[in-house]
């Protein structure tokens, strides 16, 4: 009896020990992407297929909805090694490579395969931009073309001195195109703008389709510009110091793992916002086309809001190659 006490105890002692030895490396992600939406389905694949090919020993736990706090919160607690890494918006991506807002830029693209191609050219620059930054880049998850959503009549960006557009607090892109437009923002975290929809302190927003029906914004506005304001970006990112702690074994099935299953936010993210505007259209939202004779205002608030980020975000000599690489494209893909 005593032999088979002992044994059972050894067995268990085994089985327990091996349950603990196994998660030995875990990242801790944060990110302002609501429970339920397309961001946290992925990262959920991502999980499971990171702990299944590494046989348990490294795996996610995600904070979703913001629980962690507004995306510059989210950097400094990583910083502090309180999270381990998050998927973020170009705000988020500013603080630690301010030069890959580049893909940012105000009413810079015209067609998510202009975004793919100077992506795809500058993607050594923006990834050495990333762990200079401390931080090692495990996918692009694009949050789509930004549009204003307001809950007054809007037909050009110059329209919007007469609203109280929310700015997200410390952006420098956003800042720059108000100011190109001559617009006054009030300056907000992201996770303020339900409340203050609500109350009056903003009637204008800027957002993805997708993200506006996802953070519930949509139900405080009835109009949007049909002019995109920009292309977001959005990125999964883990701490440099983190990543290079794990075994290599463990980097490789982080980054292969990550970069097949990240890459098909950005699919799913363009399909998401097609859908969304389907949506907001079919719940009166009312998309309203700019005169034509304004159309040349677009491209001077673009190229204006792009020179006031120079020595802020990037170089001169940087935003004049991609501005020039982006002028061969489009002269190879003229509009169909």
């Amino acid at each position: 009896m005593k032999v088979r006490r002992a044994l059972a105890f050894l067995v268990c002692a085994v089985i327990s020990a091996a349950g603990l030895s196994a998660q030995q490396y875990l990242i801790k992600f944060a990110t302002l992407a609501p429970e339920g939406s397309t961001w946290i389905k992925v990262m959920r694949e991502l999980d499971a297929a990171v702990r299944a090919d590494s046989s348990g020993r490294l795996g996610f736990r995600l904070y979703p909805g913001g629980v962690a706090g507004d995306e510059k919160d989210v950097i400094r607690k990583i910083r502090l090694g309180q999270y381990t890494g998050g998927g973020f918006t170009g705000v988020g991506v500013g603080e630690v490579a301010k030069k890959v807002r580049i893909l940012d830029a105000p009413l810079f693209f015209r067609s998510y395969d202009e975004v793919q191609y100077i992506q795809s050219r500058y993607q050594k620059d923006f990834e050495q931009a990333f762990e200079d930054g401390g931080f090692v880049l495990l996918g692009w998850a694009e949050v789509g073309f930004v549009y204003v959503f307001s809950s007054k009549l809007v037909r050009s960006f110059s329209d919007l001195k007469a609203l109280k557009p929310w700015m997200w607090e410390g952006d420098p892109i956003a800042q720059s195109a108000y100011q190109a437009i001559g617009v006054s923002p009030v300056p907000l975290p992201a996770t303020d703008v339900m409340t203050s929809l609500q109350t009056g302190m903003v009637d204008a927003v800027y957002a993805s389709p997708y993200t506006l029906i996802a953070l519930q914004w949509f139900t405080r506005v009835s109009y949007a510009m049909s002019q995109p304001l920009a292309d977001a970006l959005g990125a999964a990112i883990v701490s440099k110091k983190f990543f290079d702690s794990l075994p290599q074994d463990l980097q490789e099935i982080l980054l292969r793992d990550s970069r097949r299953l990240i890459s098909q936010l950005t699919t799913s993210s363009r399909q998401d916002n097609a859908r969304a505007i389907e949506t907001l259209k079919a719940r009166g939202m009312k998309f309203v086309p700019a005169p034509p004779e304004i159309a040349s205002e677009f491209d001077l608030i673009g190229r204006k809001a792009r020179q006031l980020l120079v020595g802020t975000l990037y170089s001169q000599e940087f935003l004049q190659d991609v501005e020039s690489s982006l002028a061969e494209y489009r002269a190879q893909h003229p509009p169909k």
